[in-house]
């Protein structure tokens, strides 16, 4: 009989390709990982992984069995978190995952009304690109990601948030500073700095950029809202940011935030899970609150 534990090992394989990180992540030692895939090849009577000095990947049939390994654990952690439902839906582990461009500025909102309201739940936070965040929501090591909604999400399930408005981050010696309301045309011909590849902002910003006739600032493609915040305060472009990383900031001498004028840049900012997520109403209550502290915090959207 093949176990659980067995194919979880495989998957973390798959992952880190590295025994060491792939044992560390489940919590094993090293040689109790390998011993175990050694003992799955040699009870299924082929081989999953190939060993060498310098690498570890999947053998071709792992490659093939590899999703099949992870449709199993992701039936039975569906099936454990059902049942728990059973007894106390609104108990046990949530992990939930967020984009570093909304986490900072959304989580210390949510974060104490979510404890209060759902005290028997352990929420475990991570914060990763959106891809990543996707790939682990399959694997079924995420339950609910909290991010701007894609069309290539169709096959998840989307609860609506919020719009979180965009707004233009300039020099205070920028011509556009001078405006209380910018136009999104008036960006027609600027050259705009704009996060690294992987941020899903990134794409955004650039999709309203391009409509407008501006450019990417190829130079320098920065890691974080932060260090575009300060790239502008000390002269060296402009860009745009999200509404909630700047309600609230800290002055910053030299920066300047202009809102836009109808019809507003804007992503949508949605609760996604699986279709078959089972704690329908766990969601349902995490839904409602986000919705009710975005309203606050972005009145009259």
């Amino acid at each position: 009989m093949i176990k659980l534990r067995d194919l979880q090992y495989l998957l973390a394989v798959n992952d880190y390709k590295h025994f060491g990180k792939a044992a560390e992540a489940c919590h094993v030692s090293q040689p109790t990982l390998s011993g175990q895939l050694k003992k799955l090849e040699d009870q299924l009577g082929v081989m999953l992984i190939e060993r060498n000095r310098h690498n570890v990947m999947l053998t071709p049939a792992g490659g093939q069995l590899i999703d099949k390994a992870r449709d199993v654990i992701t039936a039975a952690q569906s099936f454990e978190q059902t049942a728990k439902t059973l007894t106390d839906p609104l108990s046990g582990d949530v992990h939930l995952g967020l984009i570093p461009t909304l986490a900072p500025y959304l989580l210390p909102h949510i974060m104490p009304m979510l404890s209060q309201q759902l005290p028997n739940m352990q929420f475990y936070l991570h914060e990763n690109q959106t891809d990543k965040l996707l790939e682990q929501l399959a694997a079924g090591r995420l339950d609910l990601l909290i991010l701007p909604w894609l069309p290539s999400m169709e096959n998840l399930l989307k609860h609506h948030l919020f719009y979180e408005p965009l707004v233009l981050a300039v020099p205070d010696k920028h011509s556009l500073a001078n405006c209380q309301q910018v136009e999104l045309s008036q960006l027609n011909g600027e050259q705009v700095l704009v996060l690294e590849d992987g941020h899903c902002l990134r794409e955004q910003s650039l999709d309203y950029c391009f409509t407008a006739g501006a450019d990417e600032d190829k130079r320098f493609k920065a890691t974080s809202l932060e260090t575009l915040r300060h790239m502008v305060a000390g002269g060296l472009g402009i860009t745009l940011l999200p509404q909630l990383s700047v309600s609230g900031a800290q002055v910053i001498n030299g920066l300047s935030y202009r809102p836009f004028t109808a019809p507003q840049p804007h992503r949508e900012i949605a609760l996604v899970c699986r279709p078959q997520f089972p704690r329908q109403q766990c969601l349902e209550i995490i839904r409602d609150n986000i919705q009710q502290t975005a309203a606050a915090l972005l009145p009259g959207i």
